[in-house]
């Protein structure tokens, strides 16, 4: 059996560096698993199946994340401050960015050496597989199931077996690195926003266009890795609909649903990003997401609801969506600000959003039509009443 996509991504990493290529061959050795579908029990179909699935889902980060690096590189750092202390700051500024550029490289490369690690375990195990062919064709021309071949497939599809465990892991292990290198993008955003941050008397920031930061927010949401768990595993706190635990504090850098007073007085909940913790206060401080309204709040823990940190993958944990007309606060697309709205319908692949009815009085029924919301960016509603 012949792999060819990935089999061709190996030859053309072989001629280029891997950082080139983010994690297209990824997605191509995600099909590996495919094979054992029809020599494994139903456990190993669906280990298999999630495994896959979360490759596919997983595979367009990294490239996303390398596109990120070129197409919005971090600002470079202005200050008005003694030229020394410019030079010195800049100086650490490309240290730490050099540093992080040579580990995404090493991780690149290690995830490169899983992928041919994993074509390698596909070529060991070819004829063990063809050797479970050959035995069910013999037993079919023979039309009979003597104790001899009883024996022979048993110790065939333990083979089969265990070789799909080992790709498996290798799988998984190709899937750790990609959440590394996504984390190390994100500490380097993270630190080039905290360096380009002006005292009083700078000019302020180049605000981001409004389309850039609608296209960021949806490659956020389409990046969002799906839960893999094991067979038999519970999806964790902040997976899909699960909620975080009680003592959960949001890290620098998350966005969060945080509820601010707007410039009318009213109260909205808007889509930020946390800049601190303070645990003798229980307060956060969050950054409005949306630079054309630039602001800082300090707000209570109440006040803030963390994001999902992973998409729940309706196949095999539907317990971890919301379910059809539950309360919500959702996304409203192409804005920043979440509003109450009702689940029109959950997701039914991985790759799906939810369907919501926002609350809108200008329709007869009090809710708009069905629009689409990723699950990055729908949250559990603290309100019950409707307003």
């Amino acid at each position: 059996m012949q792999f060819p996509n990935l089999e061709m991504d190996l030859v053309a990493m072989e001629r280029h560096p891997p950082a080139l290529f983010g994690s297209s061959f990824v997605f191509s050795a995600a099909n590996t698993l495919t094979r054992f579908w029809n020599v494994g029990g139903a456990g190993d179909q669906i280990a298999a199946q999630r495994v896959k699935t979360a490759c596919e889902a997983n595979a367009a980060a990294l490239r996303v994340g390398v596109q990120q690096m070129a197409l919005f590189p971090p600002r470079t750092l202005q200050f008005r401050t003694s030229d020394s202390r410019k030079q010195e700051t800049t100086k650490k500024s490309r240290l730490r960015k050099m540093s992080a550029d040579t580990k995404i490289a090493e991780l690149l490369t290690e995830l490169h050496q899983l992928i041919k690690h994993t074509q390698e375990e596909r070529s060991r195990s070819e004829h063990n597989l063809l050797n479970i062919h050959k035995t069910h064709e013999r037993m079919q021309t023979e039309n009979k199931t003597s104790p001899y071949y009883r024996t022979k497939l048993r110790g065939l599809y333990i083979t089969a077996k265990a070789d799909a465990e080992a790709e498996c892991g290798i799988l998984r292990r190709a899937l750790d690195k990609i959440a590394e290198i996504k984390s190390l993008l994100e500490e380097r955003r993270i630190a080039a926003k905290m360096a380009g941050v002006y005292s009083d008397s700078d000019p302020p920031r180049k605000t981001m266009r409004r389309g850039v930061l609608m296209t960021l927010l949806q490659q956020s949401a389409m990046t969002l890795p799906l839960w893999i768990g094991k067979p038999g595993e519970s999806p964790p706190p902040l997976c899909g609909a699960t909620p975080a635990s009680g003592d959960y504090v949001a890290k620098q850098g998350d966005k969060v649903a945080a509820r601010v007073k707007a410039v009318d007085g009213d109260e909205q909940w808007i889509l930020a990003e946390v800049v601190s913790y303070n645990h003798a206060a229980n307060k956060y401080e969050v950054d409005d997401i949306d630079e054309e309204g630039k602001e800082r709040h300090t707000l209570s823990r109440r006040r803030i609801i963390p994001l999902p940190q992973w998409k729940a993958n309706p196949e095999t944990d539907p317990e971890a969506l919301f379910g059809k007309d539950q309360l919500v606060l959702a996304l409203y697309p192409q804005t920043t600000c979440f509003y109450r709205a009702l689940i029109h319908a959950p997701p039914h692949r991985p790759q799906d959003d939810y369907s919501v009815l926002f609350e809108d009085t200008s329709y007869a029924d009090g809710y708009s039509p069905p629009l689409n919301v990723a699950q990055r960016y729908v949250v559990a509603c603290k309100e019950n009443k409707k307003k």
